[in-house]
């Protein structure tokens, strides 16, 4: 039988290559654009999101625990399974459209999808609730950094 824990890294792996549906031209685009010069940390960001996607599937893997069986865990696992595709839509979406003030309302989005999903895995799990904190943490960094970028390269 497959374990909870597994099922939940493959999807997770699975919905993340979703982030690949990109081009070399939309990478070359998006490398060709000015950015801010605070922006120092940008080398980090790919360990940054990997950080943050294995602390929501700790999260989600304790919720699936405590909750499974149920309509609610079922639910919350969906819920679990929109954010993350939210999130992985960003880099697709912003490239492919080259359209950085749409990236900054994806990542506003996923920001508040993942207030919502926080405050509801609270009730459940401590623990599943701290482990997303990470993510509304970098969130609004994020958003914050496209939309500045963006104010850049009008």
């Amino acid at each position: 039988m497959i374990k909870s824990w597994m099922a939940i890294a493959v999807i997770i792996f699975l919905v993340t290559l979703g982030a690949n549906l990109i081009s070399p031209s939309d990478v070359k685009w998006f490398k060709q654009l000015r950015r801010p010069r605070w922006l120092t940390f940008e080398a980090l960001i790919p360990v940054i999101w990997t950080v943050v996607l294995i602390c929501g599937g700790i999260s989600a893997y304790f919720v699936w625990e405590t909750e499974m069986g149920s309509l609610k865990g079922w639910l919350i696992m969906a819920f679990y399974l929109l954010l993350e595709i939210v999130i992985i839509a960003y880099v697709p979406v912003t490239l492919r459209s080259r359209n950085l003030k749409l990236g900054t309302g994806v990542g506003l989005v996923g920001f508040v999808l993942g207030t919502l999903l926080t405050l509801l895995v609270w009730q459940i799990s401590g623990w599943s609730a701290l482990l997303l904190v990470p993510y509304l943490l970098w969130s609004p960094i994020g958003s914050y950094t496209t939309w500045a970028i963006a104010r850049l390269n009008r």
